[in-house]
C-alpha cells in the first residue's frame, strides 16, 4: 500500500484488514475504546469521509472513526 490512500466512497462496504490499536467513537464527544469491539475481517459501511484519511464506519457494535489504512473495500483483495 502506498502513502497516498485510495478514497473509499460513502456507502461502500468495507472490512477491517488490520486491527487498529484502539477505536475512537464517532460521537459528538469522541471517546477512545478498546479495539476488541470489532474483529479482524469484520464488515461495516462507510458513513462519512473525515479529514486526514479517516472514515466514519458503522459496524455491528457501533460507529467508529477508523484510519483508511486499516480498511479495504469488500471485493478489492
Amino acid at each position: 500500500m502506498t502513502e497516498v490512500q485510495r478514497l473509499l466512497p460513502v456507502g461502500a462496504t468495507v472490512q477491517v484488514v488490520e486491527m487498529p490499536p484502539f477505536l475512537k467513537t464517532a460521537d459528538p464527544m469522541p471517546m477512545l475504546r478498546s479495539a476488541n469491539l470489532i474483529q479482524l475481517h469484520e464488515q461495516g459501511v462507510v458513513l462519512q469521509r473525515r479529514p486526514l484519511g479517516t472514515y466514519s464506519v458503522q459496524f455491528a457494535n457501533g460507529i467508529f472513526l477508523i484510519d483508511g489504512k486499516y480498511l479495504a473495500a469488500v471485493g478489492s483483495q
